[in-house]
């Protein structure tokens, strides 16, 4: 999704009361509405505010003082009803209107599309109708008691009924949208006609409020961009805007300056928002006049967005056809992104605290001064795999740390500000997986959205095949213990054979059946359907069928239901980890009764002071406020020719909430670390009971831990001495390092730690088979491990 499309909302009907005081004089006895006023007037009234395309916020009801006086407006209100309601809502009003000034009274807002309204003169919290309502202007801030026709009610000043309201100023003005307001023709005239009296057209509360409009101001596109992320002119109506069209959308087009300035930090390129499919053509040489504002993708849920600039309300002229200017090349023999920082000197909000604008080294600046514009990178290089969203990730050739199959590695000092999306705004995006690339030169303009930025190309690439392959691994010898760890990502019964029989092939075939398998996001029988199931044996049971039918040898399972609905995943699924292991070697699991969902497993020991667990399978610690609202981990106890091994199962807390790479707060705030760093405290915890009753005890930690090997959650749960554990994803090299890819981004989430008396004959593999593949079981690659447990006394 990008700037072209916002979200929706609801319609309704307003009116305005007021008891009106000259300053200095007694109060004026009201009349009624259909006589024609000779001061305040209701001139503009608009309900689409926030909606999907709004250009504004909030709905508003704009007044004008037509008198030669000043006109004390305290003890009035606007009142609003819908267009067929009799209930009334009340706005109340305060101050003084100056002759010939206008007076903007703000309302509700929708979903957050939009710029903000100018300062307005009063506020209030109605939520008007986009296409129909009534709106009165009234002398008293008593609600109106006059039911669904008050437009002649003694206390009404002035009064608008739009679209299909059943009552009006004789005949109703147009109909509205989220688009359109509803503006009085002739500010100074009341013929006590709506119909008459108002047009439709673009919601302008800027050109009255606080008096006589401002001139507007000639300017270039660069100026109206600026060397920031808003706009030096915001809020300023612009005239004589000059530029080229390169690319038309469904509400809009972008145009560009053909003669740029010499400085590469003010972007060439601006949006116009037109509301409705533009009338222009690409090629069309355009002179634009509107209103500067800054556009916030993702309305309520997008306040950690960016902005993008663009004019609102325009008034377009074509002035001829000229050549579209040629694409700003980016990458080698163009503008070269910056390698490592996405942005360096900020602390906050980048679009209010005082830092540098330095495209050179920031990669938020960078594409920041790109914004808009026309752009072409030569034979791009994808990163990650095209989304259910379809969007591609794409990086110009030879940038930064790349996987051993094409990627580009997220690293603690390197989030890769090279790396873009292709987005399907204007074209269709292609299937595409890691390690391909992009034919020719692709173009598209840029825009922003959803905490990245985006180019919008209006031609479908065409794919290169990079030739990479799904991975196997190897079989484990019969000396060697396989432990593995998968995330299934909400497997239930209603995603039918091909989701089972694909995760069974994956099991078999590219994990060569694991002796032991930590499984993620395993949910209910029902799955979503909320009816109060928790158990999940039939999707265990469904997946073992389809191993076997695979191929592969039987498993059976062991886990513990979760508390209903407490645990996270989608509502009323019930995910929780569990173990599957195979019944057909010598991996035995040591089932000992008592773990329940409320009830925690503990260390206990035998005669001769091995440890054991209380509960197998047990969860860890169920209590501890760690877990609220996620998976409890799950500890089993298994035997392998006769030596014992502890495996935990995790699914620690997602990164659902944290600040977007790409966003407005510098560096990103990670809300949900915290959580995280919480439970690997505990289940660090746990470890040491095992170990502190034997040093040379076998431990397997294992899971989606959803934080990066380099993470303070990966550090807590390593520990450090002689009882560290040792996380197998650092003992690979960088490019190896991956199990994930998010947004172009390969990185871990997924891992597997040992205690320290597994490292000798270890063998560890992240298998890639889906986080690089667009057609993916699940979104994470399983890893596997093959062990040589040893008794203490060899230890």
């Amino acid at each position: 999704m990008s700037a072209l499309y916002r979200s929706r909302r609801r319609l309704g009907a307003l009116v305005v009361t007021s008891s009106l005081v000259l300053a200095g004089a007694a109060a004026l006895i009201a009349r009624p509405a259909d006589a024609a006023s000779a001061d305040v007037l209701i001139t503009e009234v608009y309900g689409g505010g926030g909606n999907s395309g709004a250009p504004y916020q909030n709905d508003f009801v704009e007044l004008t003082n037509n008198s030669s006086a000043p006109v004390d407006v305290s003890g009035w209100s606007i009142q609003y009803a819908s267009s067929t309601g009799s209930s009334w809502q009340v706005t109340k009003l305060t101050g003084t209107i100056a002759p010939g000034a206008a007076y903007l009274v703000q309302e509700g807002a929708g979903a957050g599309n939009g710029q903000p309204l100018p300062t307005a003169n009063a506020t209030g919290t109605i939520l008007m109708s986009a296409a129909t309502g009534k709106v009165a202007l009234v002398t008293n801030q008593t609600a109106l008691a006059c039911g669904a026709t008050c437009h002649a009610d003694a206390g009404v000043k002035d009064y608008v009924g739009y679209g299909s309201a059943t009552d009006s100023e004789t005949a109703p003005a147009p109909g509205l949208s989220n688009t359109t307001s509803a503006a009085r023709i002739d500010p100074a005239k009341d013929t006590d006609n709506n119909s008459a009296d108002f047009a439709a057209g673009n919601p302008s509360p800027g050109t009255l409020t606080g008096g006589p409009a401002e001139p507007p101001v000639d300017a270039k596109i660069h100026d109206i961009q600026g060397a920031a992320h808003r706009s030096p002119l915001e809020g300023k109506q612009v005239a004589n805007v000059t530029g080229v069209v390169t690319v038309k959308g469904s509400n809009g087009f972008w145009f560009q300056d053909p003669q740029p300035d010499a400085d590469p930090a003010t972007s060439e390129g601006l949006f116009v928002f037109t509301s409705s499919a533009p009338t222009v053509s690409v090629g069309d040489a355009v002179t634009v006049e509107g209103s500067v504002a800054e556009f916030r993708p993702g309305g309520s849920g997008g306040t950690t967005n960016l902005t993008t600039t663009e004019l609102t309300n325009p008034k377009v002229t074509v002035t001829g056809t000229a050549a579209v200017p040629a694409p700003t090349i980016v990458g080698a023999g163009g503008r070269v992104p910056p390698s490592t920082v996405i942005e360096d000197d900020a602390s906050g909000d980048v679009e209010t605290t005082s830092t540098a604008f330095d495209p050179a080294t920031d990669g938020l600046d960078f594409w920041e001064s790109l914004e808009g514009m026309w752009l072409g990178i030569n034979q791009p290089e994808v990163t990650g795999p095209t989304s259910s969203f379809r969007e591609l990730s794409v990086v110009p050739a030879g940038a930064g740390v790349r996987t051993v199959r094409g990627g580009i590695l997220l690293q603690k000092t390197d989030s890769n500000p090279e790396r873009v999306l292709l987005d399907d705004v204007l074209t269709a995006i292609p299937d595409a997986k890691t390690g391909d690339k992009l034919a020719g030169v692709v173009t598209g303009v840029l825009d922003y959205s959803f905490g990245n930025f985006k180019l919008l190309p209006t031609t479908t690439p065409t794919v290169i095949d990079g030739g990479v392959k799904r991975e196997t691994t190897k079989a484990s010898s019969p000396v060697q213990l396989s432990v593995a760890t998968f995330n299934v990502e909400n497997l239930d019964p209603s995603d039918g054979d091909a989701k089972f029989d694909g995760l069974a092939q994956a099991v078999v075939h590219n994990l060569a059946s694991p002796d032991i398998l930590g499984l993620e996001e395993v949910q209910d029988d029902d799955g979503a359907v909320n009816s109060g199931t928790t158990s999940a044996d039939k999707t265990l049971g469904l997946l073992a069928a389809a191993i076997v039918k695979a191929g592969g040898p039987q498993y059976t399972w062991k886990q513990i239901d979760p508390v209903n609905n407490a645990e996270g995943g989608e509502p009323g699924g019930n995910i929780r980890v569990a173990f599957l292991y195979r019944t057909d070697k010598a991996v035995k699991f040591v089932d000992t009764p008592g773990g329940t969902s409320t009830t925690p497993t503990t260390i206990v020991t035998d005669n001769a002071g091995r440890p054991h667990l209380s509960a197998s399978p047990g969860r860890i610690d169920p209590a501890n406020p760690a877990w609220a609202a996620t998976r409890v981990p799950l500890a089993g106890e298994f035997k392998w020719h006769g030596q014992t091994v502890f495996v935990v199962v995790n699914h620690f807390s997602s990164k659902g909430g944290d600040n977007p790479l790409w966003g407005r707060f510098q560096p990103p705030v990670q809300v949900t670390a915290e959580k995280r760093h919480q439970q690997a405290t505990v289940v660090r915890g746990f470890v040491d009971q095992i170990l502190a009753k034997d040093k040379g005890a076998n431990v397997v930690v294992l899971g989606d831990l959803n934080d990066f090997d380099w993470s303070q959650t990966a550090d807590i749960l390593v520990g450090s001495g002689k009882t560290a554990l040792i996380d197998l994803p650092r003992t690979l090299p960088l490019p190896e390092r991956y199990s994930y890819v998010f947004e172009g981004n390969s990185q871990i989430l997924d891992q597997i730690l040992i205690s320290q008396n597994l490292r000798p004959a270890s063998a560890y593999d992240v298998v890639h088979m889906n986080a690089e593949f667009p057609d993916q079981i699940s979104d994470h690659d399983p890893q596997v491990v093959k062990l040589v447990p040893l008794p203490s006394w060899v230890r």
